[in-house]
């Protein structure tokens, strides 16, 4: 029997860690379908997605659509074309996309004008913030999609609530937390930038616009870190969009903090691993650092992990709140239902109910 072809999409980093979760299930186990790598190319140097294929032990990607840069319209409406025109020239049974970018609604918008089954890895979060753009993305990607794959059982139940068919949705837990897990024994070995002692740091990761993409904002942000960096040395992996404003701006970095350059993802889970509280805008970053008990203070006014807040281990934080609340940070999070290394395997298990229904 010729098994089922079975499309996953990556656009942005965050989103291949989850990927690797399911990709790992279904190679490690009984075959159920074929198993296909789609990058959209939304993230495409080596240091923001090459490096990450080997680090998390996945293939080249058999499909790659290279669109890149300019509006988020700009961007979806290439995204749609190049992967409709891939799909129609190799049809999947089924596509997967994970996240709330723009790659990946455009990647689901084109799979099902096709009529082809889509699944959402990482369903049902809202931070209810409707000017974000990762709202408006996770939200049309939940309202079409055919499998609806949620991180915990608070967003299953919204997701039901909202409408959604209960044999659509599936609460599989956390995927990103199934790679952090099989990669951090691997991680904790890796040694540290220079000028960094274990558990003697703090970490900054900022990328959203509402925190980077306004001059007055990002300076603000600066002298925050800067009166943070008197209390603990940090380390900021800089997002080429926060250097390209940087620059944009003329904003120089702030005094005692370490600037270095996207780090590969085990380096990154390394410093992580070593660290005493991260500061962060990041969504992947707020799950990461619940799973390996770092306290967590994010700069941003709501956020779609709610979960990461109820077990202790995130705070929601302003810039100027920000240089207190690394005197008085939260403490290690407490175990999150499903968030157990077996998102995967769940995932395979739903998969393998439609493929064969």
């Amino acid at each position: 029997m010729t098994l089922p072809i079975v499309h996953l999409v990556a656009a942005a980093r965050p989103n291949m860690p989850k990927l690797a979760a399911l990709w790992h299930a279904l190679a490690e186990a009984a075959p159920i379908c074929l198993p296909a790598l789609v990058h959209t190319g939304q993230h495409h140097d080596a240091a923001m997605f090459g490096d990450l294929l080997e680090d998390l032990r996945l293939p080249r990607p058999a499909i790659s659509l290279g669109v890149s840069g300019g509006t988020h319209a700009e961007l979806t409406g290439r995204t749609m074309i190049a992967a409709e025109a891939a799909w129609r020239a190799h049809r999947p049974a089924l596509v997967v996309v994970a996240g709330d970018v723009d790659g990946a609604l455009a990647a689901g918008l084109a799979a099902r004008k096709l009529g082809i089954r889509l699944a959402h890895l990482e369903a049902g979060l809202r931070c209810d913030d409707r000017d974000m753009p990762e709202e408006v993305n996770r939200r049309a990607l939940d309202a079409i999609s055919d499998l609806l794959w949620a991180p915990d059982r608070d967003a299953a139940m919204r997701l039901i609530a909202d409408g959604f068919g209960a044999t659509r949705v599936r609460a599989v837990g956390n995927a990103m937390v199934d790679s952090l897990l099989r990669h951090l024994p691997e991680a904790r070995n890796r040694p540290l930038p220079a000028g960094l002692e274990r558990g003697g740091y703090g970490i900054v990761t900022l990328h959203r616009p509402a925190n980077v993409d306004d001059a007055g904002t990002l300076s603000q942000l600066m002298s925050a870190l800067a009166a943070t960096a008197r209390h603990m040395p940090l380390a900021w992996p800089l997002h080429p969009r926060t250097a390209a404003r940087m620059a944009a701006f003329g904003i120089a970095p702030p005094p005692g903090v370490t600037m270095l350059p996207p780090l590969r993802y085990l380096d990154f889970l390394a410093l992580m691993a070593h660290a005493r509280v991260i500061a962060t805008d990041s969504g992947g970053v707020q799950e990461e650092a619940a799973a390996i008990g770092l306290p967590c203070l994010t700069v941003r006014p709501s956020t779609e992990r709610p979960a990461t807040l109820a077990a202790g281990g995130n705070r929601l934080v302003t810039p100027e709140t920000l240089p207190f609340a690394v005197l008085d940070p939260p403490g290690r999070a407490k175990p999150i239902p499903l968030w157990d290394g077996q998102a995967g395997a769940r995932m395979r298990g739903h998969l393998a109910e439609v493929l064969a229904a």
